[in-house]
């Protein structure tokens, strides 16, 4: 069900209150809101009470039906966000359904102004929640600035100091927490990817905000290394005799530009051909390479 569609009042026809053919469309349901009949002080009264001491839903309906023609004038207001228009007022209708169920006759009040509150409360937690992936407001006090600087500020250029402190006075305050909101409101979220497959890819910030590092094939390949040139090494020298060790250790490990001591260097320590070197260096090699293989 569409967000259009799903403003439909259920039942409303059933009730004679004006609510003919498709109203999947938003103007059409906005037409066919106006058109409601509107109740009398009394009439509103007998309802809150039937449905109030009688848990009458139809009375319920009525009321609800009665007051949506304020949930869509409420929402005009906040069509500067960019939010869909039957989006606000759906959230705004959940606000005044809470309205009916909570509103008591005799405290003197008119239903319409009790709502306003109920409404608009719904719809400000809509806008917050879909403004911006990243919230801009998530204290009482924050909200109240977000909504109280959008509707005094003018234009789209930066306020300057005299406006903010203006502002700061007027909303009561602190002139940094208005600088800061201002800040806030003049972002805009980015899409990590780019929408074309060309060469803008390079430069969308998935591109360079994306590690490498953190990737689970490259994390267990970094533990792989660390244990091999740790403990595993370690294990595999200790297999070797002396004299294999000494020279495994000369050739490949004594730098780490693996500039190592030559073949002639170690056949003159040891007393040998450089060829016999090169053989026990060779077995070295081997024996290492199957004491490694259980850290592979």
């Amino acid at each position: 069900m569409s967000a259009q569609s799903a403003l439909v009042p259920t039942g409303s026809r059933a009730l004679g209150l004006g609510f003919t053919g498709n109203l999947g469309n938003i103007d059409a349901y906005i037409s066919a809101v106006n058109r409601l009949p509107m109740l009398t002080h009394e009439e509103e009264v007998s309802l809150a009470k039937r449905l109030r001491d009688d848990h009458d839903l139809d009375a319920a309906q009525k009321l609800v039906l009665s007051h949506l023609r304020l949930v869509v004038s409420i929402a005009r207001g906040y069509l500067g966000y960019g939010l869909p228009h039957a989006d606000l007022i759906q959230e705004g209708n959940i606000g005044l359904m809470k309205a009916v169920k909570r509103f008591d006759p005799n405290q003197g009040v008119r239903l319409v102004s009790y709502a306003m509150h109920w409404i608009k409360a719904e719809m400000h937690e809509y806008i917050l929640k879909n403004w911006r992936l990243v919230k801009v407001a998530t204290t009482k006090a924050q909200r109240k600035l977000f909504f109280n600087l959008r509707s005094n500020k003018t234009g789209l250029d930066a306020m300057s100091p005299g406006q903010v402190d203006d502002l700061a006075k007027l909303l009561g305050v602190k002139r940094e927490e208005v600088i800061e909101m201002e800040t806030r409101l003049s972002g805009r979220d980015i899409a990590l990817e780019s929408p074309t497959d060309d060469e803008d890819d390079k430069f969308s910030p998935i591109a360079y905000l994306s590690s490498d590092q953190q990737e689970p094939t490259k994390v267990l390949e970094a533990e792989q290394v660390t244990r091999l040139q740790s403990e595993g090494l370690e294990t595999a020298l200790g297999k070797l005799d002396p004299r294999s060790r000494r020279i495994i250790e000369a050739r490949w490990l004594a730098n780490d530009d693996g500039s190592g001591a030559t073949l002639h260097t170690l056949a003159e320590e040891f007393s040998v051909s450089a060829e016999r070197i090169r053989q026990i260096e060779s077995a070295a090699l081997k024996k290492m390479k199957g004491a490694l293989a259980a850290y592979v």
